[in-house]
């Protein structure tokens, strides 16, 4: 038995050992698992721009604000965006052809219109540009001095609503308001069974919003609304809207007899650092003027005489074919036509991309009244305005006297 016992244990020993030194052989010989690839870091976007407040040279500038580029969030929707960067839905749909504005898709990089060229008009009290959908403030100032102007999307007339063109003024201004919508209107809520009644007292369903400055034209207001999403677009019934936060800071700074002039300038002329710009938007459905037949001769007359004089004394010459190519697709965006040209492309693709997030320094808090979804948004156009009656458009206003026959509409 000890015999058996010794040479199996001899035979078995080799064995053992054997298999150890080929576990250990397996232990140093396998190679190690590697690591999966960490993700690349979140890319890093430059701060927004808040483009409502300028300080400039009255007499030399003429264009203010950045172009920026934004990613969209998961959510997003044009009507998101636009009240972040404090511009209007038609603005952002304008400078983003072929985007749906109801899903532009989820990290899609998209144009955010914010640099302006002012409008051709007195730099003093109120400027509304129908075409651009667009109000600038001129601050008071006094001689030599700089001015401050602040501007801001609107809503503006519908067709068979429109808001006239004219000089005015303030002439009351009221918080808290109540409104007493014109018998017109009344007709129409009433034919598409939405009936409102005479007056319709301060709070939520008030359409003026929180604040009213009433002009000289008794049948226009400038004023806030409860429908944030009807700013930027044509919505109103000749008055214009301001967002709730727009509203209360022009509110603070206007004040009675503040001027106020509507202009209808869907090209805008103007000098930055020795170039020429042009800024082109849609002409109005209701704008009798032709500038598809007579492009030439009337954006000639959309020049300021400064600025012609400007040109004839630098010796700088307009490139037609660049008005030409900006004109026939109008994005909102300026672009050089003189002292060097360029395309509207040129000037989206050197523009940053910035944090999609509302700017430091803006008027709305991010949070209160935010917009809706495009369902909620198409049912306010579904009116059947051929069947309602709607007033006759006002004719154009040429003073402070008021276009006569109605009482303000909201």
């Amino acid at each position: 038995m000890p015999n058996t016992f010794l040479r199996t244990g001899a035979l078995t020993l080799p064995l053992i050992l054997l298999a150890g030194c080929s576990l250990i052989g397996d232990t140093f010989s396998r190679k190690p698992v590697p690591k999966a690839p960490e993700p690349p870091p979140p890319p890093q976007y430059a701060p927004p721009v808040a483009t409502g407040r300028f300080t400039i040279n009255p007499d030399r500038d003429d264009v203010v604000g950045v172009v920026q580029k934004t990613v969209v969030g998961k959510d997003d929707t044009f009507s998101d965006i636009a009240r972040r960067f404090n511009v209007g839905y038609e603005e952002m749909v304008r400078a983003n052809p072929g985007v749906d504005p109801w899903l532009p898709g989820a990290g899609r990089e998209v144009v955010v219109p914010s640099r302006f060229v002012l409008p051709n008009a007195p730099r003093e009290g109120i400027v509304i540009n129908l075409a651009a959908m667009r109000l600038w403030y001129f601050e008071p100032r006094k001689a030599k001095e700089l001015q401050v102007v602040h501007t801001y999307p609107i809503g503006i007339g519908r067709v068979g609503w429109a808001t006239p063109v004219g000089a005015t003024k303030i002439v009351r201004m009221k918080k808290d308001p109540e409104w007493r919508p014109t018998a017109a209107i009344r007709k129409e809520h009433a034919e598409n069974e939405d009936p409102v009644p005479a007056v319709v007292a301060a709070g939520p369903d008030n359409p003026l919003g929180n604040r009213a400055m009433y002009l000289g034209w008794p049948t226009y207001l400038v004023h806030g609304t409860n429908k944030p999403y009807g700013v930027g677009i044509r919505s109103s019934h000749g008055c214009i809207r301001l967002y709730p936060e727009d509203i209360e800071q022009l509110f603070d700074m206007a004040k009675i007899g503040t001027p106020v002039r509507v202009v209808n300038q869907p090209y805008l002329f103007g000098w930055h650092e020795d170039k020429l710009y042009l800024q082109a938007y849609d002409v109005l459905e209701d704008d009798p003027r032709d500038f598809a037949k007579a492009q030439k001769k009337l954006l000639t007359k959309q020049l300021a005489a400064r600025i012609q004089k400007e040109l004839k004394a630098r010796g700088e010459a307009i490139d037609w074919d660049a008005v030409s190519a900006i004109s026939h697709q109008p994005r909102g965006i300026p672009a050089p036509i003189a002292g060097a040209s360029a395309s509207v492309d040129a000037e989206v693709a050197a523009a940053a991309v910035v944090e999609n997030r509302v700017p430091d320094g803006a008027t709305w808090d991010g949070v209160s009244g935010l917009p809706i979804d495009e369902q909620t948004f198409q049912e306010m156009f579904s009116d059947n305005e051929e069947q309602a009656t709607p007033a006759p458009a006002p004719p154009a206003a040429t003073s402070a006297k008021p276009p006569a026959g109605k009482k303000p509409q909201g």
